[in-house]
C-alpha cells in the first residue's frame, strides 16, 4: 500500500509532507516529513483528535482517508504549530 502524503508549506517556506499514521478510535498521528528526506531526525508529529462517531466506540477505527479529508489548511497549520520533533539530539536524562 502506497503512502498518501499531502503537501504543507510551513511558516518559513519549507514544503513539508503530511502523512496520517496510526489511526485509532479517537485520535491519529499526523507526521510532518521534512523535505530533506535523508533523515527522519527533522520530521515532526502531532496528534489529531477525532470527534466523529468512531470516537464513541473503543472497537472502531477512524479511516486515514476521513482524517486526511478533515485536515483543512488551517487545521494542518495549527497541528504544525503544536508539533514536536520525532527525534532529538538532546542526550537522555540519566537515572538517579
Amino acid at each position: 500500500m502506497a503512502r498518501e502524503i499531502k503537501s504543507f508549506t510551513g511558516p518559513d517556506g519549507t514544503n513539508w509532507g503530511v502523512e496520517v499514521q496510526l489511526p485509532g478510535a479517537s485520535n491519529t498521528m499526523v507526521v510532518f516529513h521534512h523535505p530533506g528526506g535523508k533523515t527522519a531526525s527533522l520530521d515532526r508529529y502531532a496528534w489529531f483528535l477525532w470527534s466523529g462517531a468512531e470516537a464513541r466506540s473503543v472497537t472502531s477505527r477512524v479511516s486515514a482517508d476521513k482524517v486526511r479529508s478533515a485536515l483543512t489548511p488551517e487545521e494542518t497549520a495549527l497541528l504544525f504549530r503544536r508539533s514536536m520533533p520525532v527525534s532529538t539530539t538532546q542526550p537522555a536524562l540519566e537515572a538517579v
